[in-house]
């Protein structure tokens, strides 16, 4: 692989891409997706709340959460139910079934972060993570103050 190109956005795709590759391959038996996982994993941290809620924490569209929260379900992982304090929106809920594979889908992630940053020194490792959540902060109020530009314009 080639240095030449100092395009940030290169490399994040690059380790993205390649960790959902590797993080599928070790999920494929479960019947679940990188993009899956992630969901399963926040409803584990936070469980009982809406596709609403999972959708900002996730900064994911709420078409996409609706989707995999409904494949999640026809699969067993979750259910949905009535929310008490709205009767017109749902919470989502982990099943037994998807608690006994947290441990794998835990694993998984660690490993393949372990893998990617087995070269780093202690420092670099924290300083990475500062960087990126610096930039991933960064990423959040521009598309905050985007949106809220979009909702003037209405």
């Amino acid at each position: 692989m080639d240095n030449k190109d100092h395009s940030i956005g290169r490399w994040i795709s690059i380790i993205y891409r390649f960790g959902q590759s590797h993080i599928n391959k070790n999920l494929e038996q479960f019947n679940i997706s990188s993009g899956q996982n992630v969901i399963l994993l926040t409803l584990y941290r936070n469980g009982g709340i809406s596709q609403e809620v999972l959708s900002d924490y996730l900064k994911i569209d709420k078409g996409c959460i609706a989707k995999s929260i409904k494949k999640l379900e026809d699969e067993g992982y979750i259910q949905r139910k009535v929310d008490l304090d709205d009767k017109r929106a749902y919470k989502v809920f982990l099943t037994q079934k998807a608690l006994e594979i947290i441990p794998q889908i835990q694993e998984s992630i660690k490993n393949w972060e372990e893998i990617i940053i087995s070269d780093l020194s202690d420092n670099e490792k924290e300083m990475m993570e500062q960087i990126l959540y610096k930039m991933a902060r960064k990423a959040c109020n521009i598309k905050e103050k985007n949106e809220e530009n979009e909702y003037e314009k209405d």
